[in-house]
């Protein structure tokens, strides 16, 4: 199937990122978010994503002016969807919310439209299981932040085709995104292993085997990560990495249960990078261990 029009739902950090990697491609693009304001902050985010290609002479101006003027922005969902040849939905990782979006798209959407969920590890099945096309559900799974990140893990549901697996596998290969495809597993194949590395950290952390600090830069030197446990938290958002590691705990038992390390930053409304503190204090610019 031929893709031309491609639809981006949310307009979060994720979200322009992938509007900005769809439109750079060459594609017609549509981001939808509930308010306008949330899009105006997106656009404005694009550009200055767009302006650091042009400082460092990977993209000229007017190029970059021409892709971020090209994204359509809307607060109306039928508007966002009603010509689109793929959508990729990417709002909060809330099972009930995305189910819920995929009803309302399977009702809005061209038949042959190809619905796409960015999710980090819910099951693909699940969320497009209310829909009457689960033949053209799939997963992709963008990394933060998605201009810059390679990867973009495919999750084939369980009545996923094979014309939906190739369309999907090519318009990211036309992104310049390297693939790999994952069976619908809770986690898929990078959360699994990293979250796992993430919860034991927390627990060496509770247990006092390190600091913050010296935990992230052995992670970091030894493993040639760029950047440790605690600092990729603090990047994704202590509540979403919470989230996430009960979301794995319920699959996989208590090996990935969240230590009281991480539950008490979020229970005081520390949750890192997002709002200035979490394993580390942004206040002044650098990050600081606060343990």
């Amino acid at each position: 199937m031929a893709v031309k029009r491609i639809t981006v739902l949310g307009a979060g950090i994720m979200g322009n990122g992938i509007a900005q990697v769809a439109a750079s491609a060459g594609y017609e693009v549509t981001m939808r978010s509930r308010e306008q304001r949330t899009l105006d902050t997106a656009i404005e985010k694009i550009r200055n994503s767009l302006g650091r290609l042009v400082k460092s002479g990977k993209l000229e101006e007017a190029k970059a002016d021409e892709i971020a003027s090209g994204i359509k922005t809307t607060t109306s969902l039928e508007e966002a969807v009603s010509n689109t040849d793929f959508v990729i939905e990417s709002i909060p990782e809330v099972l009930d919310l995305k189910q819920q979006q995929f009803v309302d798209l399977d009702r809005l959407c061209p038949p042959h439209a190809i619905l796409a969920t960015n999710t980090s590890q819910l099951s693909v099945t699940d969320v497009g299981a209310k829909t009457s096309r689960q033949d053209r559900v799939i997963g992709v799974h963008w990394f933060n932040p998605p201009p810059v990140m390679k990867l973009v893990e495919i999750i084939r549901a369980a009545q996923t085709s094979d014309e939906t697996l190739q369309t999907t596998l090519d318009l990211c290969r036309s992104f310049g995104k390297e693939t790999v495809v994952c069976k619908d597993t809770r986690g898929f194949i990078v959360n699994r292993l990293l979250l796992a590395q993430r919860a034991e950290a927390c627990r060496m952390l509770s247990e006092g085997v390190a600091s913050v600090e010296e935990i992230d830069r052995a992670i970091e030197l030894a493993l040639n990560h760029p950047m440790g446990p605690f600092k990729l938290a603090d990047f994704a958002g202590l509540d979403t990495a919470t989230r996430n590691l009960e979301g794995m705990a319920e699959a996989y038992g208590d090996c990935f249960r969240p230590s009281p390390a991480i539950l008490e930053l979020v229970k005081e409304g520390h949750l890192g990078r997002k709002n200035g503190h979490g394993f580390y204090d942004y206040s002044s610019g650098e990050p600081k261990p606060v343990k």
